[in-house]
């Protein structure tokens, strides 16, 4: 039988989440509310004893000083009641947190642990009060403030709805899946079919793409090979495989392309074979020659420069553009933990030293006739929450970040994040920064369990947001669980019991396990093994699932149980999945049965690469001119004008909210000035305490420039992260760049 507790401050105690509620309705909406009171719920779906339950209520989730609590529904004065809770399979962390909390005090006393399919889920009960409310204006408070029908569900009660004995009952969103796990295989008798597949599943294949997929399965000794097997044509989790390596997300694919460009004005006409080759690899590669303090560059989940004789610092960024803007709070809370987990995965493992963030996204008072799926003050608020949460809860500072207004992200929101680390130069007398998979080692999947949350985010993050972008991609954070994985797996690292270690982001294990087996030149996957957060997922789905705060460990035999060791003294989840081989071949399982099998090399030839027109127009030809700029009749009134833009006015309140003080390393602050209430040029952190060495960070971000030319406007963005860096006095001979791009949608032939 079910449990339901509920825990609500005392009458006499300032409901501040309540207020905060109350003031974004009567500010966001013009709803006015007299009172706004909530109540968190805890729903139990476990057997527990009487003496079980009144123990974890007052031992764990109750603080007798400024709290009640309640396994019958607590008595709020109320007009209208909103409960607002997970939809099944939605990651409920709170939930997930409390497990281990109820097992910490009841299996001490009652040697008591929690039995499969027995769980905890969290929920809130917010009790309104005011006058002349109309279900309407509840409804609007429900969708639009409280909750996203993307990953939760509600429910609204009036007085007469309410039933004082039930409460809202026993809401139990538990994921059930009445499938059994089954291996398609996907017809490639024409173009056309493929392409169906494609658009029906999500897989965002390029047309191009299309002929050499077939191709390969076509070939008589693939067909040799696979019939031994006992396969034929290509299964479904073959297929995703190949979409996700090929995603433009994970290969760069746009990038690498072939770009035809034409001067409008002169008809001169270029062509540049791979921007990524010529405008990124080869200067970076050149400068890292000239550069001895560049360690490493290019090839791994982020870059690492030196920092002093025993150390490197590790920093990398990227984008969550899409899930943002569908879920703010979970895109982004994912967007950064996902971050931080790449320089966790560079090299043999880096120390989390801190993160920062860029929000782009339209006007918060924005009162017009476009209604995006989150109006822009809503998003802002979730994004800036969901970096909060990802930062603090790690423990990891968030000493710097930008936010900037514009009508141009209404229809789509930027989201960057950066991350940094600290990693010893040597481990074991083994260079730190050096990495490779072997025959016979272990593939180790550590940290979170795999759901369908995540699935198709890289095929998803590579096309067009759109009505037809999936929802699966989005998914909620875990800092608890990653914070876990993190320090014990820098115990490992330090114990020399890693190999090599990537993390499970974009595309899961295909991509974690696909790319790392490049080295050895093969694996052999027992994919039944991969521990699940629920029954019924199809072999593919548990391939590319993006289920967060999972890394991807190759362990050596002889290290294995020591490595478990440590896992389970972090109470960490690690399970060995397969092992590395030189076959040459992605060999996956389930059951002992194939159901992938293709040639390691299968991405790497055969595959066309994408072409583009580039047409170039001068800003004249698109109507832009420079203004004719006259004299202010007024600078008092121009003053206060500038100062009180959103992209100028101070974002203090939003600085504020981040903890740059925790590790103990901050030494020049994001805020300065006499009252500490504006936004510093840099920030300056010192991540070995015992050092007087500090590493300077800055951020720049000019997108109003590309309207103009889109090369000046980086050119200037530079110059401007440079500038700040000279301000808090970094050494302008030891400047590191990371870039991130954002562009619109762009045609491939």
């Amino acid at each position: 039988m079910p449990h339901r507790l509920e825990i609500a401050l005392k009458p006499e105690m300032f409901d501040a989440e309540g207020e905060s509620i109350r003031l974004k309705a009567k500010n966001y909406f013009g709803i006015e509310f007299a009172k706004v009171r909530t109540v968190s719920i805890i729903t139990i779906d476990a057997a527990l004893t009487k003496d079980e339950l009144n123990l974890i209520q007052t031992a764990i989730f109750t603080n007798p000083v400024t709290q009640i609590s309640s396994f019958t529904p607590l008595t709020i004065d109320f007009d209208w009641i909103i409960w607002v809770g997970y939809k099944p399979g939605v990651k409920d962390n709170p939930g997930s947190t409390a497990v281990e909390a109820i097992e910490d005090v009841i299996g001490s006393k009652f040697s008591r642990s929690f039995k499969k399919g027995e769980a905890v889920y969290t929920s809130k009960r917010y009790c309104l009060k005011g006058h002349n409310l109309s279900y309407a204006n509840i409804e609007k408070i429900a969708r639009q403030l409280l909750s996203n029908d993307i990953i939760q569900q509600t429910k609204i009660y009036s007085k007469t709805d309410w039933n004082d004995s039930e409460g809202i009952g026993y809401i139990i969103p538990k994921v059930v899946l009445n499938h059994v796990p089954t291996i398609s295989t996907i017809s490639i008798k024409s173009d056309k079919i493929l392409k169906e597949v494609s658009d029906k599943r999500n897989l965002a294949l390029n047309p191009n793409d299309i002929p050499a997929i077939r191709s390969y399965f076509l070939r008589k000794d693939v067909l040799a090979a696979r019939a031994l097997e006992g396969l034929s044509e290509p299964t479904d989790i073959e297929l995703e495989y190949i979409c996700q390596a090929r995603s433009d997300h994970c290969n760069h694919n746009t990038f690498r392309g072939l770009f035809h460009s034409t001067d409008l004005e002169t008809g001169h006409t270029e062509t540049v074979d791979n921007l990524f080759k010529t405008c990124i690899e080869e200067p970076t590669l050149y400068l890292k020659g000239k550069k001895p303090w560049v360690v490493s560059v290019l090839w791994d989940n982020a870059g690492a420069g030196f920092f002093d004789d025993d150390n490197y610092y590790v920093i990398t960024g990227e984008t969550h553009n899409s899930p943002s803007n569908m879920e703010a709070y979970g895109g982004a809370i994912t967007g950064i933990v996902g971050v931080y987990r790449d320089p966790l995965g560079t090299g043999k493992g880096s120390k989390l030293i801190m993160g920062s963030y860029g929000f782009c996204v339209g006007h918060r008072d924005y009162n017009g006739p476009l209604i995006p799926h989150l109006h822009p003050r809503r998003l802002l608020d979730g994004v800036i929450e969901g970096v909060r949460d990802g930062g603090n809860k790690s423990g990891i500072p968030t000493p710097f970040g930008q936010v900037l207004f514009h009508h141009g992200y209404m229809g789509k929101c930027l989201v960057f994040v950066t991350a940094l680390g600290i990693m010893p130069s040597k481990i074991k007398g083994d260079p730190a920064e050096q990495k490779q998979t072997s025959p016979e080692d272990i593939v180790v999947m550590c940290g979170g369990r795999v759901g369908k949350d995540g699935i198709h985010g890289v095929t998803a993050s590579s096309e067009v947001f759109s009505e037809n972008t999936p929802a699966g991609h989005v998914q909620i954070g875990d800092p608890y669980t990653q914070k876990k994985m993190h320090d014990f797996l820098l115990e490992a690292r330090d114990e020399g019991l890693i190999t090599f270690i990537t993390d499970n982001g974009g595309g899961g294990l295909s991509s974690s396990i696909g790319e790392s087996a490049r080295d050895s030149n093969g694996c052999e996957i027992e994919l039944d093994r991969v521990p699940l957060k629920y029954e019924g997922l199809d072999q593919w789905e548990i391939w590319v699932s993006e289920s967060q705060e999972r890394m991807t460990v190759a362990v050596k035999p002889e290290h294995f149980d020591r490595f478990l060791e440590l896992s389970a003294k972090h109470a960490v989840e690690s399970t060995a999945i397969g092992k590395y081989t030189d076959s040459g071949k992605l060999h996956i399982k389930y059951n002992n049965k194939t159901c992938a099998y293709v040639d390691m090399d299968l991405l790497a030839v055969g595959f066309p690469q994408w072409e583009f027109d580039a047409l170039w127009q001068p800003p004249e030809m698109r109507g832009l001119h420079e203004p004719v700029i006259t004299e202010p009749e007024d600078y008092n009134k121009l003053l206060i004008d500038i100062l009180s833009r959103p992209n100028i006015c101070s974002k203090e309140w939003i600085c504020r909210q981040y903890d740059h003080e925790v590790q103990g390393g901050s030494v020049i602050k994001p805020l300065v000035g006499k009252e500490r209430d504006i936004n510093s040029d840099a920030v300056v952190i010192r991540p070995v305490l015992a050092s007087k060495k500090g590493i300077a960070f800055s951020q720049a971000i000019l997108p109003m420039y590309s309207a103009i030319d889109a090369s000046h406007m980086t050119s200037c963005t530079i110059d401007e992260a440079v500038r700040r860096l000279i301000c808090v006095g970094g050494n302008i001979d030891h400047i590191g760049g990371v870039d991130n791009f954002c562009w619109p949608n762009i045609q491939y032939h």
